[in-house]
This record gives structure tokens, C-alpha cells and sequence, in this order.
């Protein structure tokens, strides 16, 4: 990064968030997200998502301050000192997955998605899905509210609230999690080897719709869902070294409560 980077801010329609980028901008300017060295997302996770799916493909490293509710993927809020804390920030590089989904239509809808890809029952009635892994049949059936495979980074969200692990940054890993399982009763899911390709099976679509979700793109009536890490695709976050993505992650397993 040059000694003064050039930086494009952007901010959630927050009432905070909006202050801070005008506080922001006066000091250092504003610039266009592809003319720029860095984007500096300014609200909460999910903001910083969606610049991820908006701007992920500039291949610009974004730094993200909390103004938001949620703030695991962002840096504490200070106007002061940003151009130091740029250049002293530690990189984690997020490699997302990418869904393809086919549905009763016929349509074959693609996303990516940093956290994770969700299936879920659209009705009362409970999902019944079969699960491939690398073209190999290893659960015939299960009936649940629904499954979900989720990055790293997106092990410590709804994963984490789904009851999966909390998965190491750069550990080559994806986790396999049931959503409230109902058969097999005990199946706790699995943790997968990232270059695994898991394809869902709705085998019941008319009685029991299934809906796919990439972060917040929902595909509705379901036929089949393949995910697979993306293998040209990477994001780069930058974070305080006191307060790096990594720390934060192994720090969240050692919370009660």
C-alpha cells in the first residue's frame, strides 16, 4: 500500500454510519471504488457483505469499521489515525463459496456467498434432503428444518447458532451443519475438506419446497443445490493487528454463556 493511500468510503444508510462518512470524506477525500487502493466499509457484518458481493471483484482489500449492531468482521470506529492503522492492518484472505441451484422451473441460479449457503423448508412441513459429497451418496435422507455448509469466517454466524464448529482461518476446511435435524436424530453434521463438492437433493419438492440461501440471495422451490469453494475468487480483509479475524475467531470458543 503507497504512504497515502488512495481511499473509497462507504457507509450503510445508518444514521452513524452516514456521519461517519462525512467526517471521514473531509479528511481524506473520496474516491471511486475501482480508482481506489482501498475500500473502508463503514456499519456493520452485514454491510460489509454486501460491499464484499458488490466489490469483491475490483480485488481491492476492504477495512471495516463498526457502526452497525454486529461488527465481527470490523475494526472499532475511530475518525483519528486512519491512514496508520491502514498501513499496520493484517490481511485475512476469504475465499467464498459458490452455489448453483437448480429449481422446479428449470431456471440454474448462481451465487457466492462468504458465510455460508442455507437450505430451508418454505412450509410447516419438514425438509427431506439427500446429501452427496464428491458424487458419493453419504446421507440418503435427512429430514430437518433445513442444512447449511458455511465458510471459516462464516463458521462463528449461523453455523455457530445452528450448534456447528467455529472453523480456523487457513485451515482448508468447511463445516456440513444440520438446521434443528429431526432423522438422523444425532447427526451433528461434519467437517469438510474445502475442495469438497456437497450437492443437496430435495427429494420431496412438491409436498415439502426447499428454499437456497447464498449470504442473503434466496432461491426459492429448490431441485438441487451443488456448492463448492470458488477457486478463482478471493476477498481480502484488513483488521487491526490487536484485533485481527483470526484472534477474534479463537477468542469466540473461549466465551461462556
Amino acid at each position: 500500500m503507497t504512504d497515502s493511500p488512495r481511499i473509497a468510503f462507504l457507509a450503510s444508510p445508518a444514521e452513524d454510519a452516514l456521519e461517519a462518512l462525512e467526517a471521514l470524506t473531509a479528511r481524506h477525500g473520496q474516491l471511486d471504488p475501482g480508482e481506489a487502493d482501498v475500500l473502508v466499509a463503514l456499519g456493520g457484518d452485514g454491510f460489509m457483505l454486501q460491499t464484499l458481493h458488490r466489490f469483491g471483484s475490483l480485488g481491492k482489500p476492504v477495512y471495516g469499521m463498526k457502526l452497525g449492531s454486529v461488527g465481527f468482521m470490523m475494526n472499532q470506529y475511530r475518525v483519528d489515525g486512519l491512514v496508520d492503522r491502514l498501513h499496520a492492518a493484517e490481511p485475512s484472505v476469504l475465499r467464498p463459496l459458490e452455489m448453483v441451484a437448480t429449481t422446479e422451473s428449470g431456471a440454474t441460479v448462481g451465487s457466492l456467498a462468504y458465510n455460508e449457503v442455507s437450505l430451508l423448508r418454505q412450509t410447516r412441513q419438514a425438509a427431506h434432503l439427500g446429501i452427496e459429497l464428491n458424487g458419493q451418496t453419504r446421507l440418503e435422507e435427512l429430514i430437518s428444518d433445513g442444512v447449511m455448509v458455511a465458510t471459516p469466517a462464516g463458521s462463528t454466524a449461523y453455523n455457530f447458532s445452528a450448534h456447528g464448529p467455529i472453523l480456523p482461518l487457513g485451515g482448508k476446511v468447511i463445516a456440513l451443519t444440520p438446521i434443528a435435524p429431526f432423522r438422523p436424530r444425532r447427526w451433528r453434521g461434519a467437517v469438510l475438506k474445502a475442495d469438497t463438492e456437497v450437492r443437496f437433493r430435495v427429494l420431496d419438492p412438491y409436498k415439502r419446497p426447499v428454499s437456497a440461501t447464498a449470504d442473503s440471495h434466496e432461491v426459492r422451490d429448490v431441485l438441487e443445490v451443488t456448492i463448492r469453494e470458488s477457486l478463482d475468487r478471493t476477498v481480502t480483509l484488513l483488521f487491526d493487528p490487536e484485533h485481527n479475524l483470526e484472534e477474534r475467531m479463537l477468542a469466540e470458543q473461549f466465551i461462556g454463556g
